[in-house]
Protein backbone atom coordinates (compact mmCIF):
# COMPACT_ATOMS: atom_id res chain seq x y z
CA UNK A 1 0.00 0.00 0.00
CA UNK A 2 1.50 3.36 -0.99
CA UNK A 3 2.21 5.87 1.76
CA UNK A 4 2.09 9.09 -0.27
CA UNK A 5 -0.02 10.51 -3.08
CA UNK A 6 2.96 10.42 -5.44
CA UNK A 7 3.59 6.77 -4.59
CA UNK A 8 -0.06 5.98 -5.32
CA UNK A 9 0.19 7.74 -8.67
CA UNK A 10 3.40 5.89 -9.54
CA UNK A 11 1.65 2.63 -8.75
CA UNK A 12 -1.15 3.51 -11.17
CA UNK A 13 1.30 4.60 -13.85
CA UNK A 14 3.44 1.48 -13.52
CA UNK A 15 0.34 -0.72 -13.74
CA UNK A 16 -0.72 1.03 -16.98
CA UNK A 17 2.77 0.57 -18.41
CA UNK A 18 2.80 -3.08 -17.37
CA UNK A 19 -0.50 -3.71 -19.14
CA UNK A 20 0.74 -1.92 -22.25
CA UNK A 21 4.03 -3.83 -22.34
CA UNK A 22 2.63 -7.28 -21.57
CA UNK A 23 1.38 -8.19 -25.08
CA UNK A 24 4.63 -6.99 -26.68
CA UNK A 25 6.73 -9.03 -24.25
CA UNK A 26 4.48 -12.04 -24.80
CA UNK A 27 4.81 -11.73 -28.59
CA UNK A 28 8.60 -11.64 -28.25
CA UNK A 29 8.64 -14.72 -26.04
CA UNK A 30 6.39 -16.60 -28.47
CA UNK A 31 8.41 -15.64 -31.54
CA UNK A 32 11.69 -16.63 -29.92
CA UNK A 33 10.22 -19.91 -28.67
CA UNK A 34 8.87 -20.79 -32.14
CA UNK A 35 12.22 -19.99 -33.72
CA UNK A 36 14.17 -22.08 -31.19
CA UNK A 37 11.74 -24.99 -31.59
CA UNK A 38 12.14 -24.89 -35.38
CA UNK A 39 15.94 -24.72 -35.11
CA UNK A 40 15.91 -28.24 -33.69
CA UNK A 41 13.66 -29.37 -36.56
CA UNK A 42 14.65 -30.49 -40.02
CA UNK A 43 13.59 -27.54 -42.20
CA UNK A 44 16.30 -24.84 -42.30
CA UNK A 45 14.28 -22.52 -44.56
CA UNK A 46 11.36 -22.47 -42.12
CA UNK A 47 13.79 -21.94 -39.23
CA UNK A 48 15.36 -19.00 -41.04
CA UNK A 49 11.95 -17.36 -41.54
CA UNK A 50 11.00 -17.83 -37.90
CA UNK A 51 14.34 -16.46 -36.70
CA UNK A 52 13.79 -13.41 -38.90
CA UNK A 53 10.33 -12.92 -37.36
CA UNK A 54 11.81 -13.24 -33.87
CA UNK A 55 14.48 -10.67 -34.70
CA UNK A 56 11.80 -8.26 -35.89
CA UNK A 57 9.78 -8.80 -32.72
CA UNK A 58 12.87 -8.18 -30.58
CA UNK A 59 13.70 -5.00 -32.50
CA UNK A 60 10.13 -3.76 -32.11
CA UNK A 61 10.14 -4.42 -28.38
CA UNK A 62 13.50 -2.68 -27.96
CA UNK A 63 12.30 0.31 -29.98
CA UNK A 64 9.25 0.64 -27.73
CA UNK A 65 11.40 0.34 -24.63
CA UNK A 66 9.75 -2.86 -23.45
CA UNK A 67 13.12 -4.59 -23.25
CA UNK A 68 16.56 -3.00 -23.16
CA UNK A 69 18.29 -2.64 -26.52
CA UNK A 70 21.32 -4.59 -25.31
CA UNK A 71 19.06 -7.42 -24.14
CA UNK A 72 17.45 -7.50 -27.57
CA UNK A 73 20.87 -7.54 -29.24
CA UNK A 74 22.04 -10.36 -26.98
CA UNK A 75 18.97 -12.48 -27.73
CA UNK A 76 19.28 -11.83 -31.47
CA UNK A 77 22.94 -12.80 -31.35
CA UNK A 78 22.17 -16.07 -29.58
CA UNK A 79 19.40 -16.89 -32.07
CA UNK A 80 21.64 -16.18 -35.06
CA UNK A 81 24.41 -18.26 -33.52
CA UNK A 82 22.02 -21.21 -33.23
CA UNK A 83 20.74 -20.66 -36.76
CA UNK A 84 24.25 -20.60 -38.22
CA UNK A 85 25.21 -23.73 -36.29
CA UNK A 86 22.07 -25.53 -37.52
CA UNK A 87 22.72 -24.51 -41.13
CA UNK A 88 26.35 -25.62 -41.12
CA UNK A 89 25.47 -28.90 -39.40
CA UNK A 90 22.53 -29.62 -41.69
Amino acid sequence: MPNTRSAAKMMRVSERKRMRNRPVRSAVRGAVARARRELTGADPAQASELVQAAVQALDRAAQKGVIHRNAAARRKSRLMKRLNAAQTAG
